[in-house]
């Protein structure tokens, strides 16, 4: 096992558990391998941890043990799978939801892989070289079960740290598609052969079914930023009189359509724009369009042929523009998946939109990753997801 030293202002990271090993934190990360297992010391020679290298946007690998005498071999993985899957017992048992994520990277002791289940199919998403080297120890790990209807794979690391397009079946039967999956009660069509996408986020679980159950009655929806409309389907089947759904995106009107249609909804009866967020916020203020919920939930970077959109900048304008088009005592339903800050300074970005239009509003109440997106407490970015349905006052 290859040791490496770790630079002493990088040391207290490690002691407190934090699993990310940035690529600044040891000396020459350039001679080490993808997937290769190595030893962290001090320089002094302390032992800190084992970890493999693996290069993920601006680390380089994540530590696995802090433990010196553990061995990282095929059990190792295999172990972690399984506490995995039984932590996760009663999502597999639950017939009403049958879409779950079964395996969150570091909160479930592997940082850079995600496994997601789908009504007996798993779909492994490897975030570097580095873990795919391991891929037939995981592999095995679910051929010993024989548990699984097929497997599919989602490679995340090329040299832009891009989806790797290629032929996304490893093993198993070839899904039918789309392949129905339901989430508290409500169908989704997802695809697992279909790039890096499904076309279901599963962490906005909890906040799709508080839409549909606390929300939506009644009411029209606003769904920016909306994709394959999971939010609007929540919403009419909470009973809403209407849900408008907005993407830029070609295909999201086509992937929508076929959301309401596998629910029984008449799709005819919503309405589901092809247009940029910003544009439609300008031409629903200009036809004097009220919504009663706004659903804002952006990605983190997009960038169109009018603008870029970056969370930690233009958030408030978001809330700005949501609150121009809210009826009285509105609710914005507002989400980031921004990792790179907390709620503190997510609740800030609101609070300036707010005030920028002197208006006055309650949190009703706040979100964050749903159970089976297992965190590890010392590693807060990956508790990525901040959100909180807010009420306009008047």
């Amino acid at each position: 096992m290859k040791r490496v030293t770790v630079k002493q202002s990088y040391v207290k990271n490690i002691k407190q558990q934090n699993p990310l090993i940035l690529e600044e934190a040891i000396d020459e990360p350039h001679k080490l391998s993808e997937g290769e297992i190595i030893a962290l010391h001090t320089s002094q020679g302390e032992f800190l941890g084992q970890a493999y290298a693996g290069r993920q946007n601006k680390g380089m690998g994540w530590v696995l043990t802090f433990k010196q005498e553990e061995t990282i071999d095929q059990s190792f993985f295999k172990r972690k799978l399984l506490s995995a899957m039984n932590k996760r017992r009663s999502y597999y048992q639950a017939e009403e939801t049958t879409a779950f994520r079964m395996f969150n990277g570091e909160g479930d002791g592997i940082g850079g892989l995600i496994i997601d289940y789908f009504d007996g199919y798993y779909v492994i998403q490897w975030y570097s070289e580095g873990i795919y080297a391991f891929k037939d120890w995981i592999i095995q790990v679910f051929d010993e079960l024989d548990d699984y209807q097929g497997i599919y794979e989602k490679k995340r690391f090329d040299t832009k740290g891009q989806y790797v397009e290629d032929d996304d079946f490893v093993k198993g039967t070839r899904g039918e598609f789309p392949l129905m999956v339901k989430e508290n009660g409500m169908n989704y069509a997802v695809y697992l052969n279909d790039g890096a996408m499904v076309g279901i986020f599963l962490d906005q679980r909890d906040v799709r079914k508080a839409l549909r159950d606390r929300y939506a009655k009644g009411k029209h929806v606003l769904n920016t930023f909306s994709y394959t409309g999971a939010f609007s389907v929540a919403a009419a089947l909470g009973g809403a009189v209407k849900t408008t759904s907005v993407d830029l995106a070609k295909r999201s009107k086509s992937k929508t359509v076929e959301q309401f249609s596998v629910n029984g909804i008449d799709f005819e009866q919503q309405d589901i724009i092809v247009m940029d967020v910003f544009d439609y916020f300008k031409y629903a203020k200009r036809k004097n369009l009220q919504y009663d919920v706004v659903v804002l939930d952006p990605p983190s970077f997009a960038r169109s042929k009018k603008r870029t959109f970056r969370t930690a900048k233009d958030y408030p304008e978001l809330i700005e523009n949501s609150i121009d088009l809210l009826e009285k005592n509105g609710v914005i339903i507002a989400s980031t998946n921004t990792a790179s800050f907390g709620m503190k300074k997510f609740k800030d970005m609101i609070h300036r939109g707010f005030q920028a239009k002197q208006k006055k509003y309650t949190i009703l109440e706040e979100f964050s990753l749903p159970g089976d997106f297992a965190v590890d407490k010392h590693f807060k970015q990956g508790n990525y997801l901040k959100v909180a349905v807010i009420q306009v006052k008047g």
